[in-house]
C-alpha cells in the first residue's frame, strides 16, 4: 500500500525524493487513490511557450505534432515539454472523487485544473484534434488531479473553451493587479498575446489617467489588433529579443524616464535583457512567460548594472482565476477576442 502525500509523491516514480513538477517519470495509472481527483479529459491548453516549441519543431505538421504529443506523454506520464519545461492545464469533467477528500464536487462537474501539466498525471488514449491558433488539443484521455491541485468549476455564463483559455494565464493579470500603481508607466511586452491582453488591460484600470500603459509587438499585424482594442496608450513594434532596439523605443516613449514595472508574457526565449534595460533601476520586472531563463535574468541585471526587482511568474496568487474570468465580463472587447481567438 502506497504512503499518499497531499503532494502527489506517491506518484512519482523517477528520480525518488522528488515532487511531480520536477520529476522525470510520473505514475499515471488511472486508479483513483483515496486522496486524487481523477477526471475525464476532453481539452489541453498547452503552455504558450511549450506549444509555440512543438510547431517549431515540427514544422506545424499536425501528424509530427500528435506523435511529439504522445511521446511525451508516455515517456514522462505528464504533458511536460522537455525543451521548455512547461506544460499548461486542462478541461474535464469529474470522474472520481476519493474518499479522503471532503469537497463540494459532483461526478461530472466541468472544471479547469489550475496547477500545471508538467505535475499532473496524464493519460491520452486518442488525440482528436490538434488546434494551431489556440494552443490547444482535443483529446479522449484522464487526468489526476493531487489533493493540493487546484481548479475552477467552469461557470455558466461563459464559453468552456474562452474560460480555459483565460485560467490558463490568470495568474498574469492578477499579479499585475498586485504590482502597479497609480500613475505608473507599464510596458507590456507581448502585449498582444493572450496573457498580454488581459495584463494590458488590467495595468490600464491600476495606472488610472495619470498612468500610462506601453504594449510592445513584433509584427503590423499584431499592432493593427492592439491598437483597435484601445488598451495600451502606445504602442511600440519592436523585436523583444533585440534588447538594445527596445531600449532606445522605450526611452523615446517614456521621455527617457523608462518604466516602473515591465511586464514580459513573450513565449520566446532571449527577451530577459529587452525587459531589464527598459526598466527603472529600481523598478519591477515580472518575467510571466515560461521561456525565461534565470540565468539571463540574473547575470544579465548584473551585467548592467540593474537593481530591478525581478519576479518569476507564478501562475498561482489567490483569486486569480475569479479576477481574470471577472475582466472579460466586464470587458466587452477583450471578450469579443477571446471568443474570436479561442471558441
Amino acid at each position: 500500500m502506497k504512503t499518499l502525500c497531499p503532494y502527489g509523491t506517491h506518484r512519482v516514480i523517477s528520480p525518488s525524493g522528488s515532487l511531480p513538477q520536477a520529476a522525470l517519470k510520473l505514475d499515471n495509472d488511472m486508479k483513483c487513490f483515496d486522496n486524487e481527483i481523477l477526471i475525464s479529459v476532453e481539452t489541453l491548453n498547452i503552455d504558450s511557450a511549450s506549444f509555440a516549441q512543438i510547431k517549431t519543431a515540427t514544422n506545424s505538421n499536425l501528424k509530427l505534432m500528435e506523435e511529439m504529443i504522445l511521446d511525451i506523454v508516455s515517456t514522462r506520464g505528464k504533458m511536460q515539454n522537455p525543451v521548455t519545461g512547461s506544460g499548461g492545464m486542462l478541461l474535464g469533467r469529474v470522474k472520481e472523487v476519493g474518499k479522503d477528500l471532503k469537497l463540494d464536487l459532483d461526478i461530472g462537474t466541468k472544471i479547469a485544473t489550475l496547477v500545471s501539466l508538467s505535475l499532473t498525471p496524464l493519460k491520452i488514449n486518442k488525440i482528436k484534434k490538434i488546434h494551431l491558433d489556440k494552443d490547444q488539443v482535443d483529446i479522449e484521455g484522464e487526468a489526476v488531479l493531487f489533493a493540493t491541485g487546484i481548479y475552477a468549476k467552469i461557470p455558466s455564463d461563459l464559453d468552456e473553451h474562452l474560460v480555459l483559455s483565460a485560467l490558463d494565464v490568470a495568474g498574469a493579470p492578477a499579479q499585475v493587479e498586485k504590482l502597479v500603481k497609480p500613475s505608473d508607466t507599464v510596458l507590456i511586452l507581448g502585449a498582444a498575446g493572450k496573457s498580454g491582453v488581459l495584463c494590458s488591460y488590467q495595468a490600464k484600470k491600476n495606472a488610472g489617467p495619470k498612468g500610462k500603459v506601453i504594449g510592445l509587438v513584433n509584427e503590423q499585424k499584431l499592432y493593427d489588433e492592439l491598437k483597435e482594442l484601445n488598451i495600451c496608450d502606445e504602442i511600440i513594434i519592436e523585436d523583444a529579443k533585440n534588447p538594445v532596439a527596445v531600449y532606445n523605443q522605450v526611452l523615446k516613449h517614456t521621455n527617457n524616464q523608462l518604466a516602473d514595472v515591465v511586464i514580459n508574457c513573450v513565449n520566446v526565449t532571449d527577451t530577459e535583457m529587452a525587459a531589464i534595460l527598459s526598466t527603472k533601476p529600481k523598478g519591477i520586472v515580472y518575467f510571466f512567460s515560461m521561456a525565461t531563463s534565470f540565468t539571463k535574468a540574473a547575470l544579465g541585471a548584473e551585467g548592467v548594472a540593474s537593481e530591478a526587482t525581478m519576479i518569476i511568474g507564478n501562475g498561482y496568487t489567490a483569486g486569480h482565476a475569479q479576477l481574470t474570468l471577472d475582466l472579460l465580463r466586464e470587458s466587452e472587447v477583450l471578450y469579443d477576442l477571446f471568443m474570436k481567438r479561442y471558441n
